[in-house]
């Protein structure tokens, strides 16, 4: 039977090549396929790099420590500081590099935290359906009308403002796009033909959703991890701008919020502002490239190339085939 079932399955695929329908992509490929094969994607995977790479040298990187006083209060750029000094003499460059490993754990952490709660929730909403999915996604919606500012200020009064406690908050609350994302798609695969197929030869619950659901939408789920980087990158500045992050920790927000309470920009004093925010605004926009190219491959909602104006065409109308 599996040698019948396999034989059909070549069939089909023969039949949808010779009539022109797209296939799902070999994911041996994914990586050479999607993001290599476009500059955008080349680009930010380069900045995120990078970036990664100053976070996880930042010891052998940094010139001075961010413990000490190393120049004059906001003391300007120059060869001994080439980002110049904060308020409290310390050398920005340093306080950069090491900001760069928390607001990139921040970000990594919590994309990952909403990564296996989405992505759980998605799955079995999409592949079991009924009851599981009306539950699941009434909670999807609870989650999702929950204000994430007075959220965040709840937890740090109640729970202390602790980098553990910022990660948590923000894979909780920022969960619930990914998991609608992937139960729509997990829909789409489970009524695929091979899908009905495997079930009908005998195969459980589980090896369908591990075996043939898990490895469909696993790049879409990449695709909307990375873009969630960016947006938990952006809430950690954001959380730590408002007096709301970890006070024991150094990160891009920290920083700009000390520049703001020392008075930065009142003297004068820029480079205590724009690098940080600088950094924020580059590592989101690399994500967001990134993320943005695999959903653009991988996200079967966003091919319309059909309806492109390039390959739109009206069809002639009869009376204009019979003067022909």
């Amino acid at each position: 039977m599996r040698e019948v079932a396999s034989t059909d399955l070549a069939r089909d695929d023969d039949k949808s090549a010779e009539s022109g329908i797209e296939t799902t992509p070999d994911r041996r490929g994914f990586i050479r396929g999607v993001l290599l094969t476009q500059p955008q994607a080349i680009v930010g995977l380069v900045i995120v790099l990078l970036f990664v790479l100053v976070a996880i040298f930042a010891p052998v990187l940094a010139p001075y420590s961010i413990h000490e006083k190393t120049g004059g209060i906001y003391e300007a750029p120059s060869s001994a500081h080439w980002l110049g000094t904060d308020d409290g003499g310390v050398d920005m460059l340093s306080l950069m590099i090491w900001g760069s490993r928390v607001s990139l754990e921040v970000g990594f952490a919590a994309a990952l935290v909403a990564m296996l709660i989405g992505g759980a929730v998605g799955v079995v909403s999409g592949f079991f359906g009924g009851g599981i999915d009306v539950l699941l996604m009434r909670i999807t919606d609870i989650f999702l009308v929950i204000p994430d500012i007075p959220l965040v200020i709840v937890v740090a009064a109640v729970f202390g403002r602790s980098l553990r406690n910022i990660i948590l908050i923000i894979g909780i609350i920022y969960w619930t796009s990914t998991a609608r994302l992937i139960r729509s798609q997990v829909k789409t695969v489970r009524e695929r033909v091979y899908v009905k197929r495997a079930r009908s030869i005998g195969a459980g619950n589980n090896r369908l959703v591990f075996k043939h659901v898990l490895p469909q939408v696993a790049p879409l789920l990449i695709a909307n991890t990375v873009l969630m980087i960016a947006l938990a990158v952006f809430l950690e500045t954001y959380i730590a701008f408002l007096g709301l992050g970890d006070p024991s920790t150094v990160s891009w927000g920290k920083l700009i919020e000390n520049s703001f309470l020392g008075n930065a920009v009142l003297n004068n004093a820029w480079w205590a502002v724009v690098p940080p925010g600088l950094a924020v605004t580059v590592v989101i926009l690399a994500c967001t490239m990134v993320g943005q190219s695999l959903e653009d491959s991988l996200n079967p909602r966003l091919k319309v190339g059909h309806l492109a104006v390039r390959r739109f065409r009206m069809r002639p109308l009869h009376g204009e085939l019979d003067a022909e």
